[in-house]
């Protein structure tokens, strides 16, 4: 326990502390669960986005082994070195209970046939597909990195959240009733020094007043 000045100050200044901690605490744990109902929505989007971007690779791998075994492996080399593309994001920020949250715009980067570089005279259906296949994985994955970057920062901020309900909960409450009872017992225990002190001083006066009173009449 850190130094007590057993004063009645300190022990208004304590209960206040008291007061203040837990009003803390109660806002913490307000926070803390507003954090968890926006998380359980957000998992819920992280769940679909998840689904789609099985469906989506599952798509892009099946469509892969397809072009490969009929159109060869060479084709789909010389049409993947002639297709050239960029992901482009605007990431732009938010805020969820003070949180900074990056917000992902959602640009999907599927293209026209035309528009992949390559020649469509030469290119077979299967390969168009594949690369609209992998086309659709991208815009999954994308969809669903934003979701869980969301997730991350809000079930950390949880975390850190509950940390501090558990450091009021735990020590600094406990810690501060401990030492409300110790200033209040050696304040009770200086009153009852001082109420003794005050019965000895009225003792003494009065058997002074009655040594007087027979001397006077002797």
């Amino acid at each position: 326990m850190e130094e007590v000045h057993p004063t009645r100050t300190e022990l208004l200044s304590r209960k206040n502390q008291i007061t203040l901690a837990r009003q803390g605490r109660d806002l913490l744990k307000e926070k803390r669960d507003a954090l968890l109902m926006e998380f359980m929505k957000i998992m819920d989007d992280a769940l679909d986005s998840s689904s789609r971007l099985q469906n989506a690779a599952s798509a892009a791998s099946f469509s892969l082994a397809t072009a490969k075994a009929v159109d060869g492996t060479a084709a789909l080399r010389s049409t993947a070195m002639a297709t050239k593309g960029r992901v482009e994001l605007d990431i732009s920020g938010s805020s969820i209970m003070g949180i900074p949250i990056p917000e992902v715009e959602k640009k999907s980067v599927k293209r026209q046939a035309i528009s992949r570089g390559y020649s469509l005279t030469g290119i077979s259906s299967r390969i168009h597909e594949t690369a609209e296949h992998f086309e659709e994985e991208i815009d999954r994955i994308i969809e669903i990195a934003a979701v869980e970057t969301k997730l991350r920062r809000i079930g950390d901020e949880v975390q850190k959240t509950r940390r501090r309900v558990n450091a009021l909960d735990y020590v600094v409450l406990p810690q501060l009733g401990e030492q409300v009872k110790y200033i209040q017992m050696a304040l009770d225990e200086r009153a009852r020094e001082e109420l003794f002190r005050l019965k000895k001083v009225k003792k003494s006066i009065e058997a002074k007043k009655a040594a007087k009173a027979q001397a006077h009449n002797t």
